[in-house]
């Protein structure tokens, strides 16, 4: 049983690194999902097993802020950030230093792919219609919501796994996370700056290459920002659990005249939920046979001990790249027991996604939707940025953990 257990492990995995499987049509979510229900077929878990395996206040965390999210694309609230930053009559580089800013906040409380998939189609218009080469900016976006996520256990789904699991606390991990993410982003500033050389420029596009715009609503943008300001008080000062406020805040959501529930709960993220769950009942199923154990003891063995902080900032950089984040953390977080593991374990895996496009469901949603807009953004062009804003950010965080260490 253990060895039919390790194989549908690995094909799990090799579907993670390589985003499906060869022949047939299943995207990284399909392969867990169909490795989850293989599990519960072969008894590896039963049912009642497979469902406590799933880290219900994780999901319920994630569940409640993609409604809060949900709020702000119906407001409008999007689409009017994006216009503003567009009118603003500032210079490429003033401009690429405020969208830098906004998106990293906003990712910080809104998740850096809500963030994404909102703002990049409205900023190649915008920059079209101002002139400006819309890729530095779809760039400086992806990087900066990877970045700016980082500052928080809400900003993104791995962050929001690490604080559940192992209850971190809210304040404690945005001190502790905030130096190095603002270094990050003036790095990350400086780096796609330096990368222009002054060629901002670029000539005008057709003007029916425009997205769907939607219309600017005071009302549902104030509630959806008041519910997200009142959950981070209570993530404060609040005793009450971090998923039970959020549940409520979406509840509060949810509860209106004007946006309906369906169009609300049509943009959650149901794919990444599933993912989420079929990573859980997976990753279960392999620990209830001993080969974890085993071979975190042999790897310790061999001089790689993931209690060290040098080597689990290293693996998780590996695996991050490897198998995705989201994926990489749910390995390491039964192995992680140093007191800033967690914040480690998060900064890392976080911005490790910046290195290359697959590195961050946030860089595909840019390249996405600069594709859909005739903007090429391959592999190569993404690593000039990736890579070296990846290696400074990772460095300022190794050093400033050194010196917590």
């Amino acid at each position: 049983m253990a060895t039919t257990i390790l194989i549908i492990f690995l094909i799990v995995y090799l579907g993670m690194i390589l985003g499906g499987l060869p022949f047939l049509r299943l995207d990284r979510t399909g392969v867990a999902l169909l490795g989850a229900i293989a599990l519960i077929t072969i008894n590896a878990l039963s049912l009642e097993q497979a469902v406590a395996s799933i880290h219900l206040p994780t999901m319920a965390l994630l569940f409640a802020f993609m409604v809060v999210s949900a709020q702000m694309r119906l407001g409008g609230f999007y689409d009017w950030v994006t216009n503003k930053l567009a009118g603003l009559g500032l210079g490429p580089a003033s401009l690429l230093a405020v969208l830098i800013g906004v998106s990293a906040a906003l990712s910080a409380v809104f998740s850096n792919d809500i963030v994404c998939l909102a703002m990049a189609p409205l900023l190649v218009d915008a920059c079209r219609r101002r002139q400006l080469a819309p890729v530095p900016f779809l760039l400086a976006l992806a990087c900066a919501a990877n970045i700016g996520s980082a500052a928080t256990l809400i900003g993104n789904p791995q962050n929001m796994l690490i604080g559940q699991t192992m209850r971190l606390s809210f304040d404690g991990y945005f001190v502790d996370a905030i130096l190095p993410v603002a270094l990050g982003l003036v790095l990350c500033w400086v780096l796609i700056v330096h990368q222009a050389k002054g060629r901002w420029e670029e000539a005008a596009a057709a003007p029916d290459a425009q997205a769907p715009a939607i219309a600017f609503d005071a009302w549902q943008t104030t509630k959806g920002l008041a519910v997200a300001g009142a959950l981070l008080v209570g993530f404060l000062v609040a005793p009450w659990p971090r998923e039970h406020m959020a549940l409520v805040g979406a509840g509060i959501l949810l509860m209106s005249r004007q946006l309906r529930s369906q169009n609300m709960l049509g943009l959650v993220d149901w794919e990444l939920l599933v993912l989420f769950m079929s990573l859980f009942v997976v990753n279960a199923a392999l620990q209830r046979t001993g080969l974890t154990g085993e071979a975190v003891g042999w790897m310790a063995a061999h001089g790689l001990r993931l209690d060290q902080p040098g080597a689990l900032f290293a693996t998780t950089f590996v695996l991050s790249n490897l198998v995705s984040n989201v994926p990489a953390v749910m390995l390491l977080i039964p192995v992680v027991h140093h007191p800033l593991g967690g914040v480690m374990l998060a900064l890392v895996s976080t911005l490790a996604g910046n290195l290359l496009i697959v590195g961050s469901i946030a860089n595909i949603i840019v390249v996405d939707a600069a594709a859909r807009r005739g903007i090429a953004i391959d592999w190569r062009r993404h690593a000039r940025v990736g890579v070296p804003v990846t290696l400074a950010t990772l460095a300022i965080s190794g050093v400033y953990l050194a010196l917590r260490f």
